[in-house]
């Protein structure tokens, strides 16, 4: 998923609205379990609760501008989340199903890339391993690194220009001086959204904050994805985050996201358009 257009580039004013207002009448509700979208009647009970005024929103009981636009943002959010989001995201039995499928047409050389549990659980890690090797379908098996040892460091001159604060899960074509990056969130066998998965979501936004800075200062963009994966975790368990992460791709601070399924239906592209980005480089033309 890349952001919609209608909603990119906004102030951080907006933003700092959409947060007042999700923390204030609830991501979702409780009761329904759905997705909340906002009305004049959710703007002006969120804001008395916070003793705030909402007048610059709704006047005379009609919406503004500025409030029409935060509805229309908070419908959206709701519906591709309902409607693109859920369906995609998977369990471990078709995340396996998946990947086998995947592997047997695609035959890797690299390795599978195991899941930290252990047990019964011990298991491939199915979206890294999707992942990495539609990625290397795209690129060859040298083409990227799928599992930086070190920080990521961009470089001006042979010096240090900016090296990011922490250890990305890929990159291409490497660490040093990437057109892009990702990381990758998977939790099949979690059974709580507990504050592991949580801080997660912090360290995309960590990352999305460096580039930013580094964007807005030396002109410098890379390409910045995030694969997020399990329907129990994700859905059932955080959906109040998966509200979080539709914010945080408008907001600049990661370029695209792919739920689930989503990394079989559009990765390929994108890793061509990763590839052809650093060929440019290497010419001298980016």
């Amino acid at each position: 998923m890349r952001p919609n257009k209608a909603f990119v580039g906004l102030d951080k004013g907006f933003w700092a609205h959409v947060r007042t207002l999700s923390e204030a009448q609830g991501y979702t509700d409780r009761k329904t379990r759905n997705i909340k979208t906002l009305d004049t009647a959710g703007i002006v009970a969120a804001f008395k609760k916070l003793r705030l005024s909402s007048a610059h929103l709704v006047s005379n009981g009609q919406v503004t501008d500025a409030g029409a636009k935060l509805c229309g943002y908070f419908a959206y959010r709701a519906d591709q989340l309902n409607n693109f989001v859920q369906p995609r995201l998977m369990d471990a039995k078709r995340a396996e199903q998946v990947y086998n499928e995947l592997k047997a047409q695609l035959k890797p050389k690299l390795a599978a890339t195991m899941n930290k549990q252990s047990g019964d659980m011990r298991k491939v890690a199915y979206l890294t391993g999707l992942v990495n090797m539609i990625v290397e379908s795209v690129t060859g098996l040298d083409g990227f690194n799928p599992n930086p040892g070190q920080l990521t460091t961009f470089t001006r001159n042979s010096r240090p220009l900016r090296t990011l604060s922490r250890r990305v899960d890929g990159a291409l074509p490497g660490v040093v001086n990437p057109v892009a990056l990702w990381e990758i969130k998977e939790y099949y066998y979690t059974t709580t959204f507990g504050s592991r998965v949580a801080d997660g979501v912090y360290e995309t936004l960590l990352d999305g904050l460096e580039l930013e800075e580094m964007r807005e200062h030396t002109g410098w963009h890379v390409d910045h994805m995030l694969a997020l994966d399990a329907h129990f975790t994700w859905w059932v368990k955080g959906r109040s985050y998966l509200c979080r992460i539709i914010d945080m791709l408008h907001m600049g601070y990661v370029d695209e996201v792919l739920f689930g399924y989503e990394v079989v239906e559009r990765l390929p592209a994108l890793a061509k358009e990763w590839v052809e980005r650093a060929k440019a480089y290497e010419n001298g033309d980016g």
